[in-house]
């Protein structure tokens, strides 16, 4: 098994840009397991499958192909050979992917898909699960959160430079909601693993973050 580092924690805590940064410096693959989600539901959103309804989802989960290519180490993600990298960024689909990532049917798909990559080259995982299902020998563990205000106001600026006309309220409403299912649905939940290192990264730089897990990583002591 190839080195993995494992990053978990609430959506907006800023998981997914530290992770991607640390991939890069360390030489590692970044995997993004949140983005292959959000291509699961677009899947269901195109076909007008209420993401809440596991049962429609169980009859079309075989014919969903997620895959995760790279351009000049710049992820990508496919849904059934269509690139949809810009499509799954929004928060319909966002919510979406909340609410059908707490069916067996998508995680054990996802799951062995994610585990098939971990094991192949050393790679930066973040998600909800993953230090304590997807990877959880991984070799470095880490909960990343931040407070929801925080979490609120980094995402609201995300969606304002997308051109999405979402309130701070609104943005900090839909992260609470996310945070619920997350957190007590009843396979994977998010929870932070007995062996996993906690950062909160409310009054953290992302420089700071990198940093300190870089340090982890690589032995060296702060």
């Amino acid at each position: 098994m190839a080195y993995s580092i494992a990053i978990d924690g609430p959506s907006g805590a800023g998981k997914s840009s530290v992770a991607k940064v640390i991939a890069k410096e360390l030489g590692f693959i970044y995997v993004d397991t949140g983005a292959m989600y959000r291509a699961v539901a677009l899947f269901l959103l195109r076909e007008k499958i209420d993401p809440s309804n596991e049962l429609e989802i169980k009859k079309v989960i075989n014919k969903i192909n997620v895959d995760i290519k790279y351009d000049n180490d710049k992820q990508l993600i496919f849904l059934n050979n269509e690139d949809v990298s810009s499509l799954i960024r929004t928060p319909e689909v966002g919510q979406a992917a909340s609410e059908c990532s707490v069916f067996s049917s998508v995680r054990s798909k996802l799951t062995e898909m994610q585990r098939e990559i971990a094991s192949k080259k050393p790679i930066v995982m973040d998600g909800r699960d993953i230090t304590t299902t997807v990877l959880p020998n991984a070799n470095l563990k880490i909960y990343l959160s931040a407070s929801l205000d925080v979490r609120a106001k980094r995402r609201y600026k995300e969606f304002i430079k997308k051109g999405l006309l979402l309130t701070l309220e609104e943005t900090k409403k839909e992260l609470e909601e996310r945070d619920y299912r997350d957190m007590n649905r009843e396979i994977s939940p998010l929870t932070l693993a007995k062996d996993a290192i906690y950062i909160d990264s409310s009054d953290m730089t992302i420089d700071e973050v990198i940093d300190k897990i870089i340090d982890l990583a690589t032995g060296k002591k702060n």
